[in-house]
């Protein structure tokens, strides 16, 4: 079972403070233990507040040259398109960090989607050394909550949330854009650490849904992160978290 902890901060500036700290510490720990920090990152605004600060506050509390860099899940869109996720992330933090190319490793949306997701589960098994079979073990996944309780592209009833084997899935989305990249469930599922950052009143009910509410990961997407052998680490800030008993 998944060690599951919960953080509530006062308000989103806040969290996003804490945010980047944790961050910072994990991946000097992970460096320290097998010489590099493997990311995966999310998009949205918690994030993106997260990310500046990362790239400016705390750029000396990082070893950057040691950082990998992947996507949980990408729009099917050209990488400087506004709502690309690439774009968001490479505009708040990598484009001021110096990296090498290789250490950028994203999901390619203006591809068909389709080739774009089978070129990127060749891309993970071959970095991270993995057959048929056999997941990538991320050190960190970041992930966001939505209003109808997705979290990467996983939205409710998609077949994708039941898939075992797939690393990553090519679907198709009830919102804007449609066709979107994904990881998997088991790729999540096997990080060693998971943390969603979550900020806004607009968000109790679906925390409330995903933490306290009925099983039912076709309803509430998000219900499927459960580290086989890891921790989910959840940030919120005292709206999101409103709703939530003894809170």
């Amino acid at each position: 079972m998944a060690e599951r902890k919960i953080i509530v901060l006062n308000d989103a500036g806040e969290l996003y403070v804490r945010a980047a700290e944790e961050i910072a510490h994990i991946a000097g720990e992970s460096i320290c233990t097998h010489g590099e920090f493997s990311i995966c990152l999310s998009g949205g605004l918690t994030p993106a507040a997260t990310y500046e600060l990362l790239a400016t506050r705390f750029h000396l509390s990082v070893d950057w040259k040691e950082l990998q860099f992947f996507w949980g899940d990408e729009r099917c869109v050209p990488p400087d398109d506004p709502e690309s996720n690439f774009a968001m992330v490479n505009r708040t933090m990598l484009s001021k960090l110096g990296l090498r190319s290789e250490q950028v490793h994203r999901m390619r949306g203006e591809d068909d989607p389709a080739n774009a997701a089978r070129a990127y589960e060749e891309e993970l098994r071959s970095h991270f050394g993995v057959g048929e079979g056999e997941f990538p073990r991320f050190d960190l996944i970041l992930l966001g909550l939505g209003d109808n309780r997705h979290t990467a592209s996983l939205f409710p009833g998609d077949a994708a949330i039941h898939e075992t084997q797939r690393l990553v899935a090519a679907v198709e989305v009830d919102a804007v854009p449609r066709r979107r990249l994904t990881l998997t469930p088991p790729v999540i599922n096997h990080a060693q650490r998971v943390m969603f950052l979550v900020a806004g009143q607009n968000k109790a009910a679906a925390v409330k849904d995903v933490l306290e509410g009925p099983c039912d990961a076709d309803k509430y997407p998000a219900q499927i992160v459960a580290p086989l052998n890891g921790e989910v680490i959840w940030m919120l800030d005292k709206a999101a978290a409103s709703l939530l008993a003894n809170r």
